[in-house]
């Protein structure tokens, strides 16, 4: 068993306790893989024995892309990004990656943070990844929320 943290964090019916950040979840498994989305079964049909916050690591971007061509309600132009998640030296399973957007810099300007192929990163929460109801016929059925990516200095 590893030293990942194996609750959810979440009340009984899924949601985040009541004043908590989201978590960035994703599932352990009995013979110690991880994999970002969770599913029930590991890749080697191991059986799912607990999750792991993905928050509590740094990652490493693996590729990235500048999409000017968005989906309505989403920024442009819009950078994305693939990481590899730097899970420590005692994980020898398949490596864990997250496909998401790059943060926006904090001076206001609005645009997002310049990333390069190595760069080290690691996700932040984000209210809304996109503008909430544009282009969506029923809103409240979406989420709107999630994780992107930050450099870390």
């Amino acid at each position: 068993m590893s030293d990942h943290e194996h609750d959810d964090a979440t009340g009984s019916d899924g949601e985040a306790s009541s004043g908590d950040e989201p978590t960035f979840k994703a599932a352990e498994y009995a013979d110690g893989t991880v994999t970002y989305p969770p599913h029930t079964v590991g890749p080697n049909g191991a059986e799912r024995v607990g999750t792991v916050d993905l928050r509590e690591y740094e990652g490493r971007v693996v590729t990235w892309t500048t999409s000017t061509a968005t989906p309505p309600g989403v920024r442009e132009p819009n950078t994305l990004a693939i990481v590899e998640f730097e899970m420590g030296d005692d994980y020898d399973g398949p490596p864990v990656r997250a496909l998401g957007q790059i943060a926006e810099r904090e001076d206001g300007s609005g645009e997002t943070f310049d990333v390069d192929i190595g760069d080290r990163v690691e996700p932040v929460y984000a209210d809304e990844l996109r503008e909430p109801g544009a282009g969506i016929r029923e809103p409240e059925s979406q989420d709107w929320d999630g994780f992107r990516f930050r450099p870390v200095e």
